[in-house]
């Protein structure tokens, strides 16, 4: 299983209990859909590993108690705070205005009269507001993801349209008079 076909399911923290278990803190929104889990691959030495799954049973609202199938202590060891992947064919489709961070790679912004707004580079989530990082005429443009800021998602054509604030877009590509 190569990487580019998977994404990030959540990391393998820490030990559960003494008979080899682990907890997985999930990185999601929708923790629910992980309920039935038969396999995970872990990340170890850059390669994807799969780990069978026994069973699971959550130990917090995001976090899942797993106990892998053939257990020894080497295997939970190598497993210890290791990120944890799943295959993209799993991913339920979305549609309408929803969609995942890793599929809008690529996509074109627009504004509500159709002027570019750059292409997304990448998406941060890593702040308590997400934004997209796009890259428009050379420049780096950071536009807040805002679900009601978003009018339309394209997946054929590969834009998101939205309604940005006036001057938003100047702010990053417009120089300011003491920069002059």
């Amino acid at each position: 299983m190569r990487k580019e076909d998977c994404y990030l399911l959540g990391k393998i923290t820490r030990r559960h209990g003494l008979a080899g278990n682990v907890i997985l803190k999930l990185d999601t929104d929708q923790p629910e859909l992980y309920n039935n889990l038969e396999s995970i691959f872990v990340e170890i030495n850059g390669l994807l590993v799969p780990f069978f799954i026994e069973r699971t049973s959550w130990s917090k609202s995001d976090a899942l108690n797993i106990a892998f199938k053939n257990s020894t202590e080497a295997l939970v060891d190598q497993s210890l705070g290791k990120n944890v992947f799943l295959p993209l064919a799993t991913l339920p489709k979305l549609s309408g205005k929803q969609f995942y961070y890793h599929e809008i790679i690529g996509y074109s912004i627009l504004d509500e009269n159709d002027q570019d707004c750059g292409v997304i580079r990448s998406v941060n989530d890593q702040t308590a507001q997400v934004y997209f990082v796009t890259n428009l005429d050379g420049k780096e443009v950071v536009i807040p993801m805002i679900k009601d800021w978003i009018i339309e998602v394209d997946r054929d054509e590969r834009f998101i349209k939205m309604q940005l604030p006036e001057g938003l877009i100047d702010v990053f590509l417009v120089p300011s008079k003491k920069d002059e």
